[in-house]
């Protein structure tokens, strides 16, 4: 991420353990396993007879699109190569096969049906992506002018020397964090602050253990906060656009942020419990790296003014995507972004959620949304069911694959499935409902090293043990699941969604 953040020590270990460690004969052979077994069902899938697959009037290029995202399903649930490479595979497949600018035999099939090459292109400078590099932008900003440090030294000050009001802190700061700068980055900033703290603190009790997992727990939490807090939500937010159910930046902060603050303060509640300290007090210690200037109080304003428009949408009529360009363009003008710090960017995440947008817009420009509502009976089908099993589908896949290429997967699925549901979604409280869902299913899963980059960086530090992570994490991500969906069910019948 970024190599100016605080704690990036941990980030660089993480990404070198994850990627430069040498693959073992025993992966390599599974892995040519799984793509041999993965291009067998895309070819199988793309010449098999259009009648198969139950659609009347199936036409070739929806049949390529199902084979495309049959393609992205097996490639993000097997990890054969990145997230983010198997979404770059999923553009340009679509690209050279289903759209004008395909392979001329490929355009002469069905050319009635074909892609507009430049809205696939056009995920990539989705809006929202846009509103993502926005918030990519205010971190680097914010990492570069020292406020980052010099925020979480004075808001952890109020807390005291107790050590369980210590814990709070780093729970309460860490959540608040990863709601406007990436969960990823901001486990690294806070478990680089607990070096000096751990110095204070006996080896043998399990007050490490406890401020540790805080970490992670509270950063994967703190994302759902708000739109930019991780991927998930904004692939959640960019459907409901499309289907002109958008919902605003400030009303998704009134409805998750109070479900962020109770799951919050049960998981301090839970961790003290679970890893009760043997010292009472702790001395903090953080420097507050701020950089005084010109150029931190323009960050420092812009800050305000970004994160006030971007609540006060629905008053003001400036939509989140549109605010994120504020920022960009202020630091730009101002000097506080150069042309090498937008090297720091965490592309690999803009191509994820791009080769997503993509598909989800293949299989709305080809129709077979469209035709797949018209063929299935989803209107019989029971919207609490579907409600739940979503849920549970994506809590369970988020917990072994990227929550983004969870999102990615089952958010289109999810969109046709409740249009051919209809009015019957009424008693859920619609549409809305079911994909925040997923976005709340997706944080919600944190039960292995592996299920969220902020665990696998905690899960580095070598301070925890697996099963500790797995036992906090299974009962705060169920506790998050429970409040969660209650919560959109409660404003669903409302009427607030």
């Amino acid at each position: 991420m970024f190599k100016i953040f605080h704690g990036f020590h941990l980030l660089d270990a993480y990404h070198k353990a994850k990627h430069d460690k040498p693959e073992s004969e025993g992966k390599l052979i599974k892995k040519a396993i799984f793509s041999a077994i993965i291009l067998v069902v895309t070819l199988t899938l793309w010449n098999l007879p259009a009648d198969s697959f139950g659609i009347p009037g199936l036409t070739a290029v929806q049949q390529r699109v199902i084979a495309i995202f049959a393609f992205a399903t097996l490639m993000w649930i097997f990890e054969v190569v990145s997230s983010w490479a198997t979404s770059v595979a999923i553009m340009v497949l679509l690209l050279l096969t289903c759209s004008d600018s395909a392979f001329l035999s490929f355009q002469t099939a069905d050319p009635e049906h074909l892609l507009d090459y430049k809205k696939v292109m056009g995920a990539f400078a989705d809006p929202t992506v846009m509103l993502f590099i926005g918030g990519f932008v205010l971190a680097i900003a914010a990492t570069k002018t020292g406020l980052d440090t010099y925020l979480a030294r004075v808001l952890l000050t109020p807390f005291g020397k107790k050590s369980s009001n210590v814990l709070l802190g780093f729970i309460v700061i860490t959540g608040l964090f990863s709601m406007f700068i990436s969960n990823t980055a901001t486990a690294a900033m806070m478990l680089a602050f607990l070096t000096p703290v751990f110095r204070q603190l006996p080896p043998e009790g399990k007050g490490r253990i406890a401020l540790t997992l805080s970490i992670p727990i509270a950063a994967n939490i703190g994302g759902m906060g708000t739109p930019i807090g991780t991927p998930p939500n904004a692939i959640a937010l960019k459907e409901l656009n499309e289907l002109n159910l958008g919902i605003g930046f400030g009303q998704w902060m009134m409805i998750m942020i109070p479900v962020v603050i109770i799951v919050l303060f049960i998981s301090w509640f839970l961790l003290l419990k679970l890893f009760p300290f043997t010292q009472k007090t702790i001395e903090i210690e953080i420097e507050s790296g701020l950089k005084p200037g010109v150029k931190t109080i323009v960050v420092i304003i812009t800050f305000v003014i970004t994160i006030l428009l971007w609540m006060l949408d629905k008053i003001t009529g400036i939509n989140a995507n549109t605010v994120a360009l504020i920022p960009m363009a202020i630091f730009a003008i101002a000097g506080v972004i150069k042309r090498a710090d937008l090297e720091e960017i965490n592309w690999s995440v803009i191509w994820m959620v791009a080769g997503g947008f993509a598909l989800g817009g293949a299989l709305k420009q080809s129709g077979l949304s469209e035709a797949a509502v018209k063929a299935l009976p989803f209107a019989q089908w029971s919207p609490i069911v579907i409600l739940i099993i979503s849920g549970l589908i994506c809590y369970a896949l988020s917990n072994f694959i990227s929550n983004s290429a969870t999102a990615n997967l089952l958010v289109p699925i999810l969109s046709t499935v409740c249009a051919g549901m209809g009015d019957s979604l009424a008693a859920i409280g619609g549409t809305t409902v079911v994909l925040v869902g997923i976005a709340v299913a997706a944080s919600s899963a944190m039960v292995l090293p592996i299920s969220t980059p902020p665990n696998a960086i905690a899960y580095s530090t070598n301070l925890v043990q697996q099963k500790d992570m797995a036992k906090i994490g299974l009962i705060v991500g169920a506790i998050s699941l429970i409040i969660g969906y209650g919560t959109l069910f409660l404003v669903g019948e409302l009427g607030i969604l």
